[in-house]
């Protein structure tokens, strides 16, 4: 009889020391919410050179293993913001990642989920922040208003290439909440010196071709693309565009001049996606997007194609290729 009683008190203090191990319940992988305003890749390695993924993984997070990442794309199609921000939050992700204008979208669709934004033009003006400092609420990331400030130093890179006193088409979206400043800042450094400029407007793809017909009409002799969230998804519809009109073109990203355009001035985009990456890292290990003080772009790179430059029968000066920061040839 003790020798059975034994037994069951043995083995019910294995059942109780058992009980926990199996009733643990499975650590739950976080999830990255990833709203982008571009198309998917075609690439079928893409994430593999993923600045943002390749950053992620340096600082411990890999996708499929210990963290999930879902992407959304807009294709350049802005009104589905709405939709794709709606189904990540229904996932119940655990920060959302979104890229310029779509994060007006995200903002409406959670007040609670921490949201990482990438070069929002004045995001305190434009009410997502209460203050780069201390943004307060659930926003928090890189600052886009570097834009202003560039259009005058765009111009004075443009006309190191061609005369300064060229006419130089200026190509904006009027739709822009900032173009009445970048305007004003092109016409400062126009005056200063001595450029002629013809205004062009197009606030779709489908209104380039007949801007750039205009600007030949108007025998400009170079083109500077104001910055614009219809102009990014489509940089290399523009750079063909240019090199077809024969017009030497700049742009702010980087991207454009990779795309074909002859010259881009504008922040060190592998920078920026850094940056993204660390405020996701920060905010998957308990920071709050109140308490993480928004950051402006410090890196910019001056990029030139020189392909272009001879396609356009252009000769660069050495001035501007020693301050280069990479040279397509």
């Amino acid at each position: 009889m003790r020798r059975s009683a034994i037994g069951l008190l043995v083995i019910l203090a294995l059942g109780t020391l058992w009980l926990p191990l199996a009733a643990a319940p499975r650590k739950k992988v976080p999830t990255i919410g990833v709203l982008l305003t571009a198309s998917p890749p075609s690439e079928p390695d893409w994430k593999q050179r993923s600045v943002l993924l390749q950053e992620l993984r340096r600082l411990g997070w890999r996708e499929g293993e210990n963290v999930t990442v879902e992407f959304r794309w807009a294709s350049g199609q802005f009104e589905r913001g709405g939709d794709l921000a709606a189904e990540l939050v229904r996932l119940n992700v655990d920060v959302i990642y979104v890229d310029n204008v779509l994060i007006r979208a995200v903002q409406q669709a959670t007040t609670t989920i921490p949201i990482v934004m990438f070069a929002i033009i004045d995001p305190v003006a434009a009410g997502f922040i209460a203050s780069l400092a201390q943004p307060g609420g659930n926003i928090t990331g890189v600052d886009g208003s570097f834009v202003m400030g560039l259009g005058g130093k765009l111009l004075e890179l443009l006309t190191e290439v061609v005369s300064p006193h060229s006419r130089v088409a200026i190509l904006s979206n009027p739709d822009t909440p900032t173009v009445a400043g970048m305007v004003q800042e092109v016409q400062d450094a126009a005056q200063a010196l001595g450029t002629t400029l013809v205004f062009l407007e197009a606030r779709a793809p489908e209104e380039f071709a007949d801007a750039f017909d205009t600007a030949q009409r108007e025998g400009a002799g170079a083109l500077l693309i104001l910055p614009s969230v219809v102009f990014f998804p489509q940089l290399k519809q523009l750079a063909a565009l240019a090199v077809h009109h024969r017009l030497p073109a700049i742009f702010s990203r980087p991207h454009f001049a990779q795309e074909g355009g002859l010259l881009a001035y504008g922040p060190n985009s592998p920078a920026l996606f850094r940056r993204v990456a660390y405020y996701v890292d920060r905010i998957l290990r308990g920071a709050k997007p109140a308490d993480l003080p928004v950051e402006r772009p410090t890196q910019f790179d001056l990029i030139i194609n020189m392909k272009t430059a001879e396609t356009l029968g252009l000769t660069i000066p050495p001035s501007l290729l020693l301050r280069a920061d990479e040279v397509i040839r």
